[in-house]
């Protein structure tokens, strides 16, 4: 293992971390203000000197500026404090179901097609129906006896008839019995909120086995 001279890591340490930050010199500010004002004071002509009208003028000028400076600082700060609180408000949400407002999937003619189902409950026994546009039923697939959960399932595009599906856009759903053996419904497109993670300024909410973007999500319950 190699080791460094230093052994300090310039993403913890805030000693040896530089800035890259260059000021703006186009823009005057409240200081840059003052020492012109003040500069012009040094400066006048005493025999002429400056309208205490103006000066009274300039001062509230300045003023005006360091308040609105003031101001723009702290709505910058309030806005990303609200939006840091706004993001770990998500991790309330982990554990509850989040529905992605559709039970679609595109399916390609020769292709199989992978997807995820969650069961609220034990599955006694049941099964996936996948459907087209039209609502008739195109294939049905074996759920089998299983704990509740999430669970993946690959249809080889092929018809209950053995025949090769069209390329288009198919609905999954699913009908199974809990361990009471009472009859339950669950479809696609909604699972349970595992975790959450926040990448690049985003919140991201992991569904099954992927995670999603938090604007994905048209319902949390």
């Amino acid at each position: 293992m190699a080791i460094t001279s230093t052994g300090l890591n310039a993403a913890t340490n805030q000693d040896i971390q530089t800035s890259s930050d260059v000021k703006d010199k186009t823009k005057l500010g409240k200081d840059d203000f003052m020492k012109l004002l003040l500069v012009q004071l040094q400066y006048q002509d005493p025999t002429e000197p400056m309208d205490t009208e103006k000066i009274l003028t300039q001062t509230s000028q300045l003023a005006t500026l360091e308040a609105s400076d003031n101001t723009k600082s702290a709505l910058e700060k309030l806005a990303a404090s609200l939006g840091t609180a706004q993001q770990f408000s998500t991790i309330a949400a982990i554990g509850k179901t989040a529905d992605l407002g559709s039970d679609s999937i595109a399916h390609d003619k020769g292709s199989s097609s992978t997807f995820e189902v969650y069961f609220p409950n034990d599955v006694q026994n049941g099964s996936v129906e996948i459907k087209d546009n039209n609502g008739n039923l195109v294939k049905t697939l074996d759920v089998g006896t299983n704990p509740k959960g999430v669970y993946q399932f690959t249809w080889d595009g092929s018809d209950n008839a053995n025949g090769s599906v069209e390329s288009g856009i198919y609905h999954v759903s699913a009908t199974y019995e809990d361990s009471n053996n009472n009859v339950q419904n669950t479809r696609l497109g909604a699972y349970p909120i595992e975790s959450v993670r926040f990448d690049s300024g985003k919140t991201l909410v992991k569904l099954g086995s992927n995670y999603v973007p938090l604007d994905s999500v048209k319902e949390v319950y």
